[in-house]
């Protein structure tokens, strides 16, 4: 029996011939655009019986696989005097040109005899000239090495590439059979669905066989993380996936996602799954300094990464942050880049939301044909929202301008005197701004950013010299910053606006994306599916805006699975608004202290600053101390800055069967508001003080403004929909299984208003209001 493998060009020689070690201190701007301008080039200076990008294919047959091989290969020139074809293959470089000799890239000279293997086997041809063009992408200086080589040289050298290829091949493809068997025979890996379970994956597996998008509202407790993989998971047994991919915001729900797929692993599931850490937790050095100068792991990483891919997916299934490091360490390769090679050949990656919608660091090496099997599963989808928003705008400080002016007078004029232009530009924009200190206007600052791309091109040539030694850490941060708001300004359109702030001698120029939904549409373009799920993706309408739905996109709203019986729901009316917090302080300290007196237990409660939270904490221990039936009273408070220890800790406190009480203060939106799982007793209530709104703010009244422009309303978009999602992510921590029982107090009149009635859960609108405290 044979199987096929489709493989391009470009990606078989990478595994075979890549080597060397990560140098990621830095690249330059110039890999994707001026890349694309230098082939354009010279291409140009072709003759007219010439050929540009002509797609080229071949099968290779090696024991029992077939490989069909394809690529495009930039030049195809027919020199009649010469009676020979020449296969020519265009790279650029940001780098001296003159350092660059024959044998410098054995991976592109590989590239362009498979081209001309396929072009002479094609063709018939018994001989092919061979030739590697240079081009130097700011001076155009060109460089060309070239070689005539026989058809048996060019198919011995390909059929030599494959057969090193094959090992890796060959156990992608067992493990393929071994993990659509193991799907086939797997049962849904609990005794019953929960109510509302099924329901949802359904919904997950026909957007999946549909290729559509699904917004779905579910409630904490059916069973979210489970839904959307085990349906996602029978997808690719039944040839509709190749690959999944769950995104979420933060670590815990990384975690859920890990252990639902360890509960399929015990079901009998064979699936390759990795976690993606970030580079900053997973280094293995004290500073993270990607080369070979300054990291053994770093230092040849390609000459040794694919014994080591191969060696993980041999041996295990879930690659976890634990498991990568072990094997990170066996064979002396940076966990990071590791988990990155890792992902492309798994069944299914756990990772952060940037690895999919930002384009700074996006999985550039997922092919579009990849992308058609793969779905994309978004936990916790309501923080895409902010994240995207985040990601598609870009800042930039005056004060780094001019230190970078002082750090390189008389070291390097060209630098310095790019820098002082910048610096001197925003000198200029805060004089123009005077006293009223910020301004908004919908039209890109085409003079800064062409200050900018000077400042990039001469930031680059003092790197680029530096690069075996130290480079100036404010430089290279500069350079990113500057780098990353040009980036932003090619997506400048009617959705962004130009903010300029100014405090004191600081002046901050931001991009900022009023509206992230086309972006996102575009950064997921060409996956199967997407599946975005929260149990507080309300109002749905919003969300569905939000995250750029299309027409044709499915929405589901699954009902909670717990009875009334199980929440206790009490409203306490007073006013929390910023005025009347010091007033409020008091009256809120007494309803937590009643409720605590009359149900020992382990509570949390929610305030919507650390300020506000500060000062009913105050307020709460006077009432307490001396007080004989508060006398087992133990309080934590939230941190605004907490290691991962310190949160542990946190969270370890609330035991179940305690006899004394236990408040943990915190703040809404924060860590302790999302993602984390206090079942049955550990967890007696929990208070959410005021409706979550964010600080009133220049940046969200240009979102206010924004919305209101373009006919939503602008207040509930910019303000109240966000605020009341972090009030029901808090309120969420409370009944998490069928067993779980607890009281839920809401502290804030506006609970009575019919906007924020319409926007409480379904299960919450069984409520008693309690007498006012004054």
């Amino acid at each position: 029996m044979t199987d096929t493998i489709h493989i391009s060009v470009r990606s078989l020689v990478e595994y075979v011939h890549r080597s060397g070690s990560i140098d990621a201190g830095f690249r330059t701007s110039t890999t994707l655009t001026e890349g694309t301008k230098a082939h354009q080039k010279v291409q140009k200076q072709y003759s007219e019986q010439d050929q540009r990008e002509v797609y080229v294919s071949a099968e290779v047959t090696h024991q029992e696989l077939v490989f069909v091989i394809d690529g495009r290969c930039d030049g195809l020139l027919l020199d009649e005097d010469m009676g020979v074809v020449t296969v020519d293959e265009i790279k650029s470089t940001s780098s001296d040109i003159e350092l660059i000799t024959e044998d410098s890239y054995p991976v592109h000279w590989a590239q362009a005899k498979c081209y001309a293997y396929m072009v002479a086997k094609d063709k018939g041809l018994d001989r092919m000239r061979v030739q590697l063009t240079y081009m130097q992408v700011e001076t155009e200086e060109t460089k060309r090495f070239a070689e005539e080589v026989s058809y048996e040289e060019l198919e011995r050298f390909v059929f030599d590439v494959v057969e090193r290829f094959y090992p890796y091949a060959h156990a992608r493809k067992e493990h393929e059979r071994r993990r659509n068997e193991s799907i086939k025979e797997l049962p849904f890996p609990f005794e019953a669905y929960r109510e509302g379970q099924r329901k949802l994956a359904g919904a997950v597996y026909k957007t999946i066989a549909d290729g559509h998008k699904l917004f779905a509202k579910a409630p904490t407790g059916i069973g979210k993380t489970m839904s959307t993989l085990y349906p996602s998971v029978k997808a690719i047994g039944e040839g509709l996936l190749q690959r999944i991919f769950y995104l979420t915001a933060k670590t815990i729900t990384r975690t859920a996602a890990e252990e639902a797929y360890a509960i399929l692993g015990a079901k009998g599931l064979h699936l390759h799954t990795v976690t993606i850490t970030a580079k900053e937790k997973v280094c293995f050095k004290e500073e993270v300094r990607c080369s070979r100068e300054h990291c053994e792991f770093a230092d040849g990483y390609y000459d040794r990464i694919n014994e080591a891919v191969l060696d993980l997916l041999r041996h295990e299934t879930a690659m976890t942050r634990p498991v990568i490091e072990s094997y990170a360490r066996k064979h002396r390769v940076c966990p990071f880049e590791f988990s990155l090679d890792v992902a492309y050949a798994a069944d299914a990656v756990i990772c952060d939301y940037n690895y999919v919608f930002d384009p700074r660091v996006s999985l550039k090496r997922l092919f579009e044909e990849q992308k058609r099997q793969t779905a994309l599963l978004v936990d916790e989808a309501h923080n895409l929202v902010d994240r995207a928003r985040e990601m598609y705008s870009s800042a930039l400080n005056k004060s780094d301008y001019l230190a970078l002016q002082r750090e390189f007078k008389g070291v390097h004029a060209q630098l310095h005197d790019a820098a002082k232009a910048v610096n001197q530009h925003l000198i200029t924009v805060r004089k123009r701004i005077g006293e009223r200190e910020m301004e908004t206007w919908q039209e890109l600052p085409e003079t800064l950013i062409a200050l900018l791309e000077s400042f990039i091109s001469q930031a680059e040539r003092e790197l680029v010299a530096t690069r075996l030694g130290t480079p100036s850490p404010l430089l290279l941060d500069t350079y990113f910053s500057a780098q990353n708001f040009v980036r932003i300004a090619k997506l400048y359109d009617e959705r962004y606006v130009t903010f300029t702030a100014c405090e004191k001698s600081e002046v901050t120029v931001k991009l900022f994306c009023l509206d992230p939904s086309h972006l996102l549409q575009q950064m997921g373009k060409g996956y199967r599916a997407h599946v975005f799920f929260s149990a507080t993706l309300s109002p749905l309408s919003y969300f569905m805006d939000a995250l750029g739905a299309g027409e044709n996109d499915y929405s589901v709203s699954v009902p909670s699975p717990f009875s009334k019986e199980q929440l206790d729901v009490r409203i306490q009316p007073l006013s929390t608004r910023y005025q009347d917090r010091e007033r409020s302080r008091e009256p809120i300290a007494r309803t937590l202290y009643e409720l605590m007196a009359t149900r020992p237990g382990n509570y949390l409660v929610f305030f919507p600053s650390y300020a506000y939270m500060s000062s009913v904490y105050e307020a709460f221990t006077d009432m307490v101390v001396g007080n004989p039936d508060m006398s087992r009273l133990r309080l934590l408070v939230q941190q605004a800055q907490m290691s991962e220890e310190e949160r542990e800790q946190y969270l370890a406190q609330f035991e179940a069967d305690r006899e004394d009480t236990l408040v943990g203060f915190a703040v809404m939106g924060g860590i302790f508001s999302e993602g984390i799982d206090l079942v049955g007793d550990r967890l007696t209530g929990v208070a959410v003080v005021g409706v979550g709104l964010p600080q009133l703010g220049p940046e969200r009244n240009i979102i206010k403004a924004y919305m209101d422009r373009i006919g939503k309303n602008g207040y509930e978009y910019a303000y109240v929909f966000p605020g009341m999602n972090k009030v029901q992510q808090a309120g969420g921590r409370l009944i998490r299984s069928e067993s779980d029982r607890g009281v839920l107090l809401l502290i804030d009149d506006r609970y009575l208003q019919p906007l924020y009635q319409r926007l409480l859960p379904e299960e919450w609108r069984d409520y008693t209001v309690l007498p006012s405290h004054r």
